[in-house]
């Protein structure tokens, strides 16, 4: 599914276990619960989405643009971060423990 265009797709509570979305359109996708488990989302617009709940843990998020984005109580343990655009994005109450951060040398 690398680089398909799901704006505004309904995938909530969807098992997106180890999904490849590279370079997906999510903008304003509906992804409330989804298992996102290790799924590469590396460059993926998720301008808008709504995330709350999910299952992020080990997701590849980097360079990902995630403004607006709603991660309320997303669970984001071991995500990699870096370079993802987080402006305005909500994290209330999602777990970022051991999540990566920071700038990308060179993608």
């Amino acid at each position: 599914m690398r680089k398909a265009n799901l704006r505004g797709t309904n995938l909530r509570e969807a098992n997106l276990h180890r999904a490849n979305l590279r370079e997906a359109n999510l903008h304003e996708a509906d992804l409330r619960r989804a298992c996102l488990y290790k799924a590469n989302l590396r460059r993926a617009d998720l301008v808008g989405a709504d995330l709350r709940g999910a299952d992020l843990r080990g997701a590849d998020l980097r360079c990902a643009n995630l403004v607006g984005t709603d991660l309320r109580e997303a669970d984001l343990r071991g995500a990699d971060l870096r370079g993802a655009d987080l402006r305005c994005a909500n994290v209330l109450g999602a777990d970022l423990q051991g999540a990566i951060w920071g700038k990308l040398a060179e993608d």
